[in-house]
């Protein structure tokens, strides 16, 4: 309902805008004379006629009758009786409504055709002629008010049983919006351009078709045709039936506004039928098979998305058991060495990693101050099973002032951990050389290590763990086209250089 009021606003301007240009349009058309060849009907018959009597105070007067009582009739009676309140009062009072509009346009009529009461045998039979035409005109104009407002009440019902699928409503409401949009400009250039009054009621009627045909169709019929497998054959047959149907209304619609009646169904049908066929069709046509087209594309990515996270996650969960045992392994080794100072200060720097690694290594994003305090943890806790032996060279070179940059949890701990993994021995000279910096918003990140070749024995000798591959695959996952990744082997040193662009 709240979407409705809306619209309902959008309804009232637009209808008052164009009352305001066509009346503008009309006062300000007295050099032109473009009556329809009113003036032309009462010189032939020998009548005096005044522009302003006999055209233009009956055409306003037309013109405002339109208004009011599409206003009345669109925003007060049959909303009353779609909502059953007083209905009874409200059918009355569009019966009133019709009465008084046609007496106005009756009377209008008298003096915007008073050429024709000559054609008749008595000045009575004459007035009973237009004053029964301007009933049926103000009947018909009740009738298609009424139609279009059930229309819309129809349509708001339809959104409001779309409401699980809001990606539909909005595109349906641009769709709408775009329509409206183009037949407005079109009919504001048609007023502007002091063009005949009935050009813009030609245009109006056809275009405003177009656009419910096209709506129609996209969210209707083709989607149905589309899961029966129909082709465009069956397509086109149905919306050529559907405009042919649509002729009727139109022409009794034309009826309002053309004055020789005669040609009213030819002039509807040179405009409308080749409108729907010729633009109508195609261009539902294209941009349904469009959108399926771009709907089956973004499925296609949530799919690939959503298995690139669930290969994420297996990844974390991968490396964080890892760097578990490692540190319960190093502690273990400190424990064996001395009691209480050593192993007090890696149980609490790994308590630190632990804390980090249930909490925030699940986010997508952490604070690159967060990441570098787990990798000294990780530094420091590994610092203490090689701090006693004298061969063993750790530097690192790590700033840590850093702007609110994000970057993905546990990205550069892999190539630490491979470092002392393959880079330290007790029994041989080792060196490990860290180093971190942030540019702009470029990291640059460097981590060298001395080879140490394991003994054959060794069951950690063939396994290259997941450590670098798994970064590898997460940096192509999370930071595509913007990082560098250079890893270099010799037979002394194992070299890493990474460039990552942060947030």
């Amino acid at each position: 309902m709240m979407r409705l009021r809306k619209f309902r606003k959008v309804e009232f301007w637009l209808a008052t805008l164009l009352f305001i240009l066509f009346s503008y349009n009309l006062v300000s058309d007295t050099n032109q004379r473009n009556d329809g060849g009113i003036h032309e009907q009462f010189i032939a018959v020998g009548i005096s006629y005044s522009y302003f009597f006999n055209f233009l105070v009956p055409k306003f007067l037309y013109i405002l009758a339109v208004y009011l009582s599409f206003l009345a009739l669109n925003f007060i009676l049959i909303p009353a009786i779609i909502e059953k309140k007083s209905e009874a009062l409200k059918y009355a009072l569009i019966v009133l409504l019709i009465a008084v509009v046609s007496l106005v346009l009756g009377i209008a009529k008298t003096y915007s055709h008073t050429y024709e009461l000559l054609a008749y045998k008595t000045i009575q039979q004459g007035y009973n002629r237009l004053f029964f035409d301007a009933f049926n005109k103000t009947a018909l104009m009740v009738i298609l008010i009424s139609v279009y407002t059930c229309g819309k009440y129809f349509m708001a019902y339809l959104l409001k049983n779309m409401d699980g699928n809001t990606a539909v409503q909005r595109q349906m409401k641009m769709d709408l919006a775009f329509g409206i949009g183009f037949w407005f400009v079109g009919l504001f250039l048609w007023i502007t351009s002091r063009s005949n009054f009935q050009f813009a009621i030609l245009w109006t009627m056809v275009v405003l078709s177009a656009v419910g045909i096209v709506i129609y169709s996209l969210y209707y019929l083709l989607p149905e045709l589309y899961r029966q497998k129909m082709k465009f054959g069956r397509y086109f047959w149905n919306i050529f039936v559907i405009s042919l149907v649509l002729m009727l209304p139109l022409c009794i619609l034309a009826l309002f506004f053309f004055n020789r009646t005669s040609e009213v169904i030819f002039i509807v049908a040179l405009f409308h039928l080749p409108t729907q066929l010729l633009v109508s069709i195609p261009l539902s046509w294209f941009l349904y098979r469009k959108r399926v087209l771009q709907n089956y594309e973004l499925t296609s990515l949530r799919t690939e998305l959503g298995k690139s996270d669930a290969n994420l996650n297996f990844l974390k969960s991968q490396i964080n058991p890892h760097f578990l045992f490692n540190a319960l392994n190093t502690l273990y080794g400190t424990a064996l060495q001395e009691k209480a100072e050593r192993t007090g200060e890696g149980i609490q720097r790994l308590g630190d990693m632990m804390r980090f690694m249930l909490h925030e290594n699940t986010q997508d994003k952490i604070s690159l101050i967060r990441e570098v305090e787990y990798l000294n943890n990780y530094i420091a806790l590994q610092t203490l099973r090689t701090s006693q032996s004298a061969d063993i060279k750790i530097e690192t070179l790590i700033e840590e002032q850093f702007e609110n940059y994000q970057i993905s949890p546990m990205l550069l701990i892999p190539f630490v951990e491979n470092a002392f993994k393959h880079g330290i021995s007790l029994q041989k000279p080792s060196y490990i050389k860290i180093s971190l910096q942030v540019r702009g918003n470029v990291l640059f990140f460097d981590v060298s290590n001395s080879i140490n070749l394991k003994n054959d024995n060794d069951p950690e000798k063939l396994k290259s763990g997941v450590g670098l591959d798994n970064v590898r695959k997460r940096l192509l996952l999370l930071y595509r086209d913007r990082h560098e990744l250079i890893i270099r082997e010799n037979v002394q040193e194992f070299f890493v250089h990474l460039t990552l662009h942060i947030d």
